[in-house]
């Protein structure tokens, strides 16, 4: 603990028992968005000291509603005896802790809320802005823009290098699923999320268009595609959902074929599904039988059955296929190590 300071002059004299306010805020928040208690706090407050200056958004807020920001020079020792000389004094002084939180004023703070015995004024923490779900997204999009700013490997990266990390990222995906390990699963959610974020800063450095852009698109699809959600129309079950999507989405794309759109780089079993799908309406349930020409068309014939098989049961013939290899790599293990 730092030695107790001299009274700081830049602090109004008050009366009565002095009192510290820490306000805690989100940098993922709007700086304004406070708490009713936050900007109460600050309201009453003598003087409100802060380790940044007018170009931090958060004092640019405060100051903006017509309260005074000091920014107090140096250390962690120097801002603590800003507050607790005031304090002692019987003002009542409030901190706004930046972007990295400060930790080692929070440090001191605790010790003062712990101590024993407890000083004469009051020492109080209070959060002025909570994230909201999603808020850590914002920490992705920053942290990609200073990658690509700054970083000699991103900046030379483009939507055609990266198309190799995407397919991978998938696929790793795909095994966590597969593993039902959900550890592994979120890192790899997180690994091919930032996939989203690097092709969206690629494309922002081209002014095609931003994340945001990306975002926005989906949100307006998701709430044009569910109507029995965000408008009127009814849906019974997972079927008419299902039928109603597929109807707006019909109509928005107004493909001349119902082959048109479907990715030929799919895996073989998850193309022969997507294919038979959208044909559904189009083929015949039991195909007019021909001798095949040769073994691979036989057996490729054989495979597609085989899907159509999986689709009537509503079984993902892709999942079912790798979760059977999974099944046999285990009894290979168990077999190599001696079970």
């Amino acid at each position: 603990m730092p030695s107790e300071p001299e009274p700081v002059n830049d602090v109004p004299e008050r009366g009565g028992s002095g009192r510290i306010t820490v306000l805690l805020t989100s940098p993922r928040v709007a700086p304004g968005l406070l708490t009713r208690a936050a900007w109460q706090a600050l309201s009453d407050a003598d003087a409100i000291g802060s380790a940044g200056g007018p170009d931090r958004p958060d004092v640019q807020a405060v100051i903006g509603s017509g309260l005074v920001v000091t920014q107090v020079e140096g250390d962690v020792a120097a801002h603590w005896s800003w507050l607790s000389s005031a304090a002692a004094d019987g003002r009542e002084v409030a901190w706004l802790v930046g972007d990295d939180g400060e930790p080692g004023l929070i440090h001191v703070v605790a010790d003062q809320l712990t101590r024993e015995p407890r000083p004469a004024y009051g020492v109080e923490l209070v959060h002025g802005s909570y994230d909201v779900p999603g808020a850590r997204l914002i920490d992705l999009v920053r942290v990609m823009d200073r990658l690509r700013r700054n970083c000699p490997w991103d900046q030379e990266q483009t939507h055609e290098s990266l198309a190799k990390y995407l397919l991978e990222e998938t696929y790793e995906t795909l095994e966590a699923i597969d593993t039902g390990d959900r550890e592994h699963l979120r890192e790899e959610l997180g690994d091919l999320l930032l996939q989203v974020a690097f092709h969206s800063r690629i494309a922002e450095d081209d002014e095609a268009f931003t994340v945001d852009d990306v975002a926005g698109d989906i949100v307006e699809k998701l709430i044009r595609r569910h109507p029995h959600v965000f408008g009127t129309v009814d849906a019974a079950d997972a079927a008419a959902v299902e039928a109603n999507w597929e109807t707006i989405k019909a109509a928005e794309k107004q493909r001349s074929s119902v082959l048109e759109g479907i990715p030929l780089a799919l895996p073989a079993l998850a193309l022969a599904d997507k294919v038979l799908g959208r044909a559904a309406k189009l083929l015949p349930t039991e195909p007019t039988p021909t001798e095949p020409a040769d073994e691979t068309e036989r057996i490729g014939r054989e495979l597609l059955t085989i899907v159509h098989e999986a689709r009537t049961a509503g079984v993902d013939p892709e999942q079912a296929l790798r979760a059977t290899i999974n099944t046999l790599a285990t009894q290979i293990r168990t077999t190599e190590n001696g079970g």
